[in-house]
C-alpha cells in the first residue's frame, strides 16, 4: 500500500478517455521508464461507466486495467461524482448547484452539482457502487480517490435541496426554533422565526448584511455535507476494496472541517500542489515574498490533517484554463524544488499532473510533463532525474516532519473571520506575518487544530504556540491550553482574545473572557487602530514593535503576571500592551494588538526558538528548512526558491544523500536547488553539547 513508510513513491494522473487506444501501452512503458509506477483515473469519466442512465459498460477501463497490470502499473481508480454527465443534469435540474439569487449552475464546466439533492445522492451511489463492484477486485487498482477537489470552484450551495437540507441541519442542532432564534439573536432586526419552513440558506439582503450567527451556522452545514456525500462513498467502497487498498480524496479547500473528513472517512488524505500559481501573470494568488514558498503553508496544514499523506496532483507544466489563470512553464529546476518541497514536508507519494497535455477542453492550457505532441521534452528529462533523486531518498521514507512550535487553529474561529470583516482584518496579516517570520527564522512548525479529538499530549510536543486570535473560545479548549501551560508549554495570543462564545456572541463579562485566568489580564479599553495613529509603537526592552490594525489596552490581574511592553504614542500612550503571565511550570504572553513579521521575529528570539539548527549549519533566509526524523536519524532539507545561488555554511561535515557526496564548510545551492543532509541524533546532540 502507498504511505505505508517503506517507499517514496512517484506517479502520475492519467486520462486515457483523452486519447486514443493505440498509445496507452506506449505512455504505460515510458511512465515506467521515467520511475512513474502509479496512475490516477476516471475522476471525469461518469460516461465511460453509464453512458446513459440504467445503461452501463466497463470494458473501456477494464482494457486499460488490463494494459496496466501487464505493464507492472499500480492505478488509483475515482469515483466520477465531481462531474455528473448531460443526461443526468438534464434530466434532473434539481441536482445542480444554484448562485445567492437562486439561479441555476448550468451544465458545461465541473462540479456543478449540490450534495443535498436526493436525486444526485442516489444516482452517486449507484455509480460508486457499480464501479466499486466491477473494479475494485483487479490487482491494478491499490486504491480509490472519492470524488475529485470538493468545493473547488464553489465552496457555497444555495439550491432548494440546501434549503431543505439546511432546516433539517438546525432541527436537528437546535430542537425548536425557539432555540434557533436564541443561537442567532434573532430578535435583531425583526428576524424572529415561527418555523422551521421560514428559515433559508443566505440570500440577497437590501444591506448586503445577513445575519452573521446564520452564517456561522452556515459554513457548518455545508461541511457536514461535504462530509456526509464522502462519507456514503467512503461506506460503499469499504464493502468491495481489497484488503490492503486504500481510499483517499483530494484537494483542500475552504468550508470543510477536512481533519473530521479524514479521520471519519479515508485512509489518508492527499493534496493538489501547484505552487505556480504564485507566478500566475494575472496576479492570481501571487504572493509576496516567497512566491512558491508559499505553498509550504498549504502542506504544514495538510500535515496537520493527515501526518500521512500523499500529493495527488503535483505541479508539473504551465497552468491555466482558457478562461482564466495564466501561469509560466516551471523552471528549470522548480519541477525538481517543488517535490522535494513536498516530500520535505512529509509526502511519501507524488504524483504528477498531468502526464500528456490536453489538446482540447478547458484545461488545454494546463500543461503536464508532455506537450501536446508527446515527444521527448525538458520536463521529462526532469522527472528521470527527480526519479534518480528519490531513489537516494528511499530511506527517508515514513520519516517524520519535526516541528517544535505550532500554529494553533479551530474551524470556529477560520470560519468566523470569514463572516466576521473585524476578525479577519486581524487573523489573516497576523498568519501571514507568523508563516513569514517562521520561515526567515528557519523555525519549523506544525499546525494544530484544536477539536475534541487533540489531547494535552499532542500540544506538549511543542515548546511554543501562536494561537493568534482566538476569538471564540469554549471552556474545553481553555482548559487544554491551560493544561498545556501547566507542564511548562508557552503560549501567545493576541488581541481580542475570548470575545466570542460559540455562536458568535460577544460575550457580556470583563475581556479576555474565559481566557482572563489563563492570561492573567483585563481588558479595561480596545480599539481598531486610526488612521491618524498609525505611529503607534510598543516598546519591548527597547525593541518597538508595530501594532497595526487593532490594539486591546491590557490591565494586569493576578499575581503572576507581569506587563512586559507598553504603547508609546496615541491615546494609550504608557499602558500595558504585552503582559506574561506564570502559570504553572509555563507562561502565557497576550499581546495586545496584531503580529507583524518582526513582531513574531522578536517573540521567536526572546522565546529561545529562533535558528534550532544555527550550530550545525547557517542559511540565508532565502532558503527554507525542514527536517524529517526516522530512527534517530534526520534528514535535513535545504530549499533554495530564488533564480540565484543561494551559499550555506555547515559547520560540520555532512553526508549529501542527493549528489551522494560529504560536505562542509561554504556550500553553494544552485537557483530552483535542494540540498538532502543525513545525520544522526546523537551527532546532533554531542554538537549542541560540545557547543553549549
Amino acid at each position: 500500500m502507498l504511505l505505508d513508510g517503506t517507499n517514496i513513491t512517484l506517479g502520475t494522473c492519467y486520462y486515457p478517455e483523452h486519447w486514443d487506444r493505440s498509445i496507452w501501452a506506449d505512455d504505460l512503458t515510458r511512465m515506467k521508464e521515467a520511475g512513474i509506477s502509479v496512475v490516477r483515473v476516471a475522476e471525469f469519466a461518469w460516461s465511460k461507466i453509464e453512458p446513459r442512465e440504467g445503461e452501463y459498460t466497463y470494458e473501456f477501463f477494464d482494457d486499460f486495467l488490463d494494459l496496466a497490470w501487464e505493464a507492472g502499473m499500480r492505478v488509483i481508480f475515482s469515483t466520477p461524482t465531481a462531474t455528473p454527465p448531460a443526461w443526468l443534469t438534464e434530466e434532473y435540474p434539481e441536482v445542480l448547484n444554484a448562485t445567492r439569487d437562486g439561479d441555476l449552475i448550468r451544465h458545461g464546466s465541473r462540479r456543478h452539482y449540490n450534495y443535498n439533492s436526493p436525486v444526485y445522492r442516489e444516482l452517486s451511489a449507484n455509480i460508486v457502487e457499480r464501479a466499486a463492484r466491477h473494479y475494485a477486485g483487479h490487482p491494478a487498482v491499490v486504491g480509490w480517490q472519492v470524488d475529485n477537489e470538493f468545493n473547488c470552484e464553489n465552496q457555497t450551495f444555495y439550491s432548494e435541496s440546501d434549503n431543505m437540507a439546511f432546516r433539517r441541519f438546525l432541527k436537528e442542532k437546535y430542537g425548536t426554533v425557539e432555540c434557533l432564534n436564541e443561537a442567532w439573536g434573532t430578535v435583531f432586526w425583526n428576524q424572529t422565526y415561527t418555523a422551521f419552513s421560514e428559515v433559508h440558506v443566505p440570500r440577497r439582503t437590501n444591506s448586503g448584511a445577513v445575519n452573521p450567527h446564520l452564517e456561522l451556522d452556515y459554513i457548518r452545514f455545508i461541511s457536514d455535507s461535504v462530509c456526509s456525500f464522502a462519507a456514503m462513498q467512503a461506506d460503499i467502497l469499504r464493502q468491495y476494496i481489497k484488503p490492503g487498498d486504500f481510499i483517499t480524496t483530494n484537494g483542500m479547500f475552504g468550508h470543510i472541517d477536512n481533519h473530521a473528513l479524514t479521520r471519519d472517512n479515508l485512509t489518508f488524505y492527499t493534496y493538489d500542489s501547484y505552487p505556480n500559481f504564485a507566478y500566475c501573470v494575472d496576479g492570481f494568488q501571487a504572493q509576496e515574498p516567497f512566491k512558491d514558498r508559499w505553498s509550504s503553508r498549504s502542506l504544514a496544514e495538510v500535515r496537520s490533517i493527515s501526518p500521512k499523506f500523499g500529493i495527488m496532483e503535483q505541479q508539473s507544466g504551465a497552468n491555466g484554463w482558457n478562461v482564466s489563470m495564466e501561469a509560466p512553464a516551471p523552471r528549470p529546476g522548480q519541477m525538481t524544488l517543488w517535490t522535494m518541497q513536498s516530500i520535505a514536508h512529509g509526502a511519501d507519494y507524488i504524483s504528477y499532473f498531468r502526464w500528456r497535455t490536453c489538446t482540447f477542453g478547458t484545461e488545454m492550457y494546463w500543461h503536464g510533463i508532455l506537450d501536446y505532441s508527446g515527444r521527448e521534452n525538458r520536463r521529462l528529462k526532469e522527472l528521470r532525474e527527480i526519479s534518480r533523486k528519490v531513489a537516494n531518498l528511499q530511506e527517508a521514507a515514513g520519516a517524520v516532519y519535526e516541528a517544535r512550535v505550532a500554529i494553533v487553529r479551530d474551524y470556529d474561529n477560520q470560519w468566523d473571520a470569514e463572516v466576521d470583516h473585524w476578525h479577519g482584518r486581524i487573523l489573516r496579516p497576523s498568519e501571514d506575518a507568523l508563516f513569514t517570520a517562521l520561515q526567515q527564522s528557519h523555525v519549523m512548525f506544525d499546525y494544530v487544530y484544536l477539536d475534541d479529538f487533540v489531547s494535552v499530549g499532542q500540544l506538549a510536543r511543542y515548546s511554543v504556540l501562536f494561537y493568534p486570535h482566538p476569538e471564540i473560545l469554549t471552556k474545553q479548549r481553555v482548559k487544554l491550553l491551560e493544561q498545556y501551560t501547566a507542564s511548562g508549554g508557552k503560549l501567545v495570543v493576541g488581541c481580542r482574545t475570548g470575545q466570542k462564545d460559540l455562536r458568535g456572541f460577544c460575550v457580556a463579562e470583563p475581556l479576555p473572557g474565559l481566557a482572563a485566568y489563563l492570561t492573567g489580564t483585563d481588558v479595561p479599553e480596545y480599539t481598531l487602530a486610526a488612521p491618524d495613529e498609525a505611529d503607534v509603537v510598543i516598546n519591548w526592552d527597547g525593541v518597538k514593535l508595530a501594532a497595526p490594525v487593532f490594539r486591546d489596552m491590557l490591565a494586569v490581574c493576578g499575581e503572576d503576571a507581569q506587563v512586559l511592553a507598553r504603547y508609546e504614542g496615541g491615546c494609550y500612550a504608557g499602558e500595558p500592551a504585552l503582559v506574561r503571565n506564570c502559570f504553572g511550570r509555563g507562561e502565557v504572553y497576550y499581546f495586545g494588538s496584531t503580529f507583524d513579521v518582526a513582531t513574531v521575529k522578536t517573540f521567536l528570539d526572546k522565546l529561545s526558538v529562533k535558528e534550532p539548527l544555527a550550530l550545525l549549519l547557517r542559511l540565508p533566509e532565502s532558503c527554507e528548512l525542514a527536517v524529517r526524523r526516522k530512527d534517530n536519524t534526520d534528514y535535513i532539507f535545504v530549499l533554495n526558491y530564488t533564480k540565484e545561488e543561494a551559499k550555506i555554511n555547515l559547520l560540520f561535515p555532512l553526508e549529501e544523500l542527493l549528489g551522494g557526496m560529504r560536505e562542509e564548510g561554504e556550500v553553494t545551492v544552485p537557483a530552483y536547488g535542494v540540498k538532502v543532509y543525513r545525520t544522526s541524533c546523537m551527532e546532533r546532540e554531542a554538537i549542541n553539547r560540545g557547543k553549549a
